[in-house]
């Protein structure tokens, strides 16, 4: 009896084809508009701070649509960005985060030459039919953070490291801590860059030795080796974008932590279903974009539960626990 062997091959190799086919996820194709996501970051995702919540982010956006995600660091320039977008879309990417407020501006520019993308950036001003910025209502974070490093404070004197002026947080700070302590002194500088260490340490050591015992550093790259400083002072410090308290909770009373994984995925959720606002969006307590990091032993349970009731009351009301909202403390600040 004659095999055909060419026939049987052919048959061998359709069964192989269907059933890769049907492994690989070959029925009916996911509805919905997100495609692959693209990052930008300034500096490096292994800051352990901002940059890498923002990778995190990404990572889980790709765990919850199997979809591709690429990213690029020290995107600073505009013509190494529009050079990455360029890139991006080929890669068929069609969301793309600017992990700072530096890409608002930008993409409010470019996006409209690339009208299939949609372009999300953090704490800017945005406009354009596809461009979106996220804003971390983090005034209030930085407030609650301020009562407890006062609480907490031995000296009266708190040290401020700010990466940058326009933070909401570090203002918030100051207001919590007078707020909690009305003659305690706040100290602020600020490094006009998030991952400065030499700069930041220098500025911890000056604050130290003026008196400072509670410190917040407010930057990306610099927040770990200033609360290492920290530690080794015996002193107190905050944690800052993520719950540090790992770092020791002796030091560490507590953390404002951005939710950033949370908001990337929130961000994508509504893109691919066709329900993301371009503009300017705010997320706060309410939203779980902010929260309060672990509290040290350190604090009193009683001031821990009344840090937790005020926030509780704060996202039911809007008001601080002196009484005022946000919008009432920012036109303060222009005043």
């Amino acid at each position: 009896m004659e095999v055909n062997v060419n026939k049987m091959k052919t048959v061998r190799w359709l069964l192989i084809a269907c059933l890769l086919a049907a492994l690989s996820g070959c029925q009916e194709k996911r509805e919905g508009n997100l495609k692959n996501t693209g990052l930008l970051v300034q500096d490096t995702i292994n800051d352990q701070g901002w940059a890498d919540q923002g990778y995190k982010g990404l990572i889980k956006i790709q765990d919850t649509y199997g979809n591709e995600v690429v990213y690029k660091e020290k995107m600073q320039m505009k013509a190494e960005i529009k050079q990455a977008v360029e890139e991006f879309q080929k890669d068929n990417v069609n969301l793309i985060f600017g992990h700072g407020k530096i890409y608002a501006n930008l993409f409010s520019q470019i996006s409209r030459d690339y009208p299939k993308i949609r372009f999300v950036s953090f704490n800017g001003d945005s406009s354009g039919e596809n461009a979106t910025s996220i804003h971390f209502r983090s005034y209030a974070m930085g407030f609650f953070a301020g009562m407890v490093a006062a609480k907490m404070s031995r000296t009266n004197h708190l040290g401020v490291i700010a990466a940058q002026e326009w933070q909401p947080e570090m203002k918030g700070f100051a207001g919590g801590a007078r707020f909690q302590k009305k003659d305690i002194i706040v100290d602020t500088e600020v490094m006009d860059s998030w991952s400065d260490k030499d700069q930041a340490i220098a500025s911890f050591k000056r604050m130290a030795a003026a008196g400072a015992d509670v410190f917040y550093p407010t930057g990306d790259g610099y927040t770990v080796p200033v609360i290492e400083e920290v530690k080794r002072k015996a002193l107190y410090a905050i944690g800052y974008v993520t719950d540090q308290s790992d770092l020791g909770r002796a030091t560490v009373l507590t953390s404002t932590v951005q939710n950033v994984e949370y908001v990337y995925k929130s961000a994508a959720e509504q893109f691919d279903a066709g329900k993301l606002r371009t503009g300017n969006l705010q997320y706060g307590f309410k939203e779980k974009a902010i929260a309060m990091g672990r509290f040290s032993p350190l604090v009193p349970s009683g001031f821990q539960k009344k840090i937790r009731k005020d926030i509780e009351e704060y996202k039911k009301t809007g008001k601080l626990p002196n009484g005022k909202s946000i919008q009432e403390h920012a036109q303060e600040d222009v005043q």
